[in-house]
């Protein structure tokens, strides 16, 4: 049973009641990420994220690491570009426990001086751990290209330069314009009963009341024209991201666009996955994602490849995006894929976290609850004919982004300077 609760000053705390269980979810979303960043202050979301677990004034680093121990099960927090979460999974025994944990995280949290210059050190070697891994590193130069100086182009972990300079001042002023009531989304699920719970945060966020200034609200990307840049590095492999503007996660469109993404490349017997490993051997990774903002998004395809196989391998994905331009799926393709996501969101369902993410997801972009069954319905309602249609309208407008990063020069195989 879900229920939802509109404190006086904003906070919105819901919960999905499931009392066969003997566990709760909970996560704090905050409505701030990346995105909502500029060039002086890059980093700063991220940078918070970690500064939430250093010490309140009643609590140190150390201890809080320890509670969260003690209570078992698992906890943590992340940044993406426009969300900050805080989420733990817990017996339910211990949900007043890890309830008054969060709040003291959130209300309380020092941002001392000398805890800002460990996390800073930590932080800096997360970049550079990131710089080392080509194939996570080359999602955020594709990022840079595809949005250039917007926001959204920007990497979430922030600059070299920006959080070297960061300080306590910077990241209080960071916490009271965007840690506002409107941005603040309380979700649990689990043997959870839904008054019970609202009064466990009630007292506690009694003192927040403040909300966002409508001068911070985003800005809507432009959609720039496409463009190729190379990366030249002495590796074994080149790595390859290429990819196009795609749907916001609110789009009417969504669950097409879900479904074309299986299709193309999101599950072993997609279409690039047999073409490209399967059939010919070129790549041992390959695969394609959407990633979706409240306003935007885009879908695009990663590969590994050898330096020799670049041309081969781009020949091919514009070959399978060119059928999926003129070429209605086979009903037996498309029902596959269907069951293939149904049967992901119900196995999901057997997990308590993936529950409570999916509510709040929902309450924060949807602004309501949706049964998993018209989520379903959706789902099957997707026709050969949408997927056709959306196949034109993603991959027709205009030629693809790519951003190589390996042993190719810039005016390498398969590319123009």
């Amino acid at each position: 049973m879900f229920n939802k609760t509109v404190l006086p000053n904003g906070i919105r705390i819901i919960t999905e009641a499931l009392p066969h269980s003997k566990v709760v979810s909970v996560g704090v979303w905050i409505d701030v990420g990346s995105r909502d960043e500029h060039d002086l202050n890059s980093g700063s979301a991220h940078f918070v994220e970690h500064m939430l677990f250093k010490g309140t004034g009643k609590r140190s680093a150390q201890e809080i690491a320890r509670e969260f121990d003690v209570l078992g099960g698992s906890a943590n927090a992340f940044t993406s570009r426009e969300n900050t979460c805080l989420h733990a999974t817990v017996m339910d025994s211990n949900l007043p426990i890890l309830v008054e944990l969060f709040t003291d995280l959130l209300a309380n949290s020092l941002f001392a001086d000398e805890e800002i210059e460990r996390e800073r050190q930590v932080i800096l070697q997360e970049i550079h751990m990131v710089e080392d891994m080509p194939d996570d590193h080359i999602h955020d130069l594709f990022a840079a290209l595809l949005w250039g100086m917007h926001p959204l182009g920007k990497t979430i972990l922030g600059s070299h330069e920006i959080v070297a300079a960061m300080d306590s001042r910077k990241l209080r002023e960071y916490v009271q314009k965007y840690y506002t009531t409107d941005n603040i989304v309380v979700a649990a699920a689990g043997n959870v009963e839904h008054d019970a719970f609202v009064s466990l945060w009630q007292k506690a966020f009694d003192k927040f009341g403040q909300t966002a200034d409508p001068a911070l609200a985003r800005c809507e990307p432009l959609l720039l024209p496409s463009s190729r840049k190379i990366y030249s590095k002495p590796l074994e492999q080149v790595h390859l991201l290429l990819g196009a503007y795609g749907l916001s996660i609110i789009d009417a469109d969504r669950f097409a666009y879900l479904l074309l993404n299986v299709l193309l490349g999101g599950n072993m017997s997609s279409r690039l996955f047999q073409e490209i490993r399967e059939k010919r051997g070129l790549a041992y990774s390959i695969y394609s994602y959407i990633a979706s903002y409240s306003d935007s998004g885009y879908l695009s395809i990663y590969l590994g490849v050898d330096r020799e196989s670049v041309s081969e391998s781009l020949a091919l994905i514009a070959q399978e995006m060119s059928i999926f331009q003129n070429t209605s799926v086979s009903e037996k393709e498309l029902a596959n894929a269907k069951d293939f996501v149904k049967s992901g969101l119900f196995l999901s369902m057997e997990n308590m976290e993936a529950i409570m993410t999916r509510i709040a997801r929902n309450e924060m972009y949807f602004g309501k609850y949706i049964p998993l069954a018209e989520v379903v319905d959706s789902i099957d309602r997707v026709t050969g004919e949408d997927i056709l249609r959306l196949g034109s309208k993603v991959f027709g407008r205009q030629e693809l982004t790519i951003t190589g990063l390996g042993p190719l020069e810039k005016t390498g195989v398969g590319w123009k300077s």
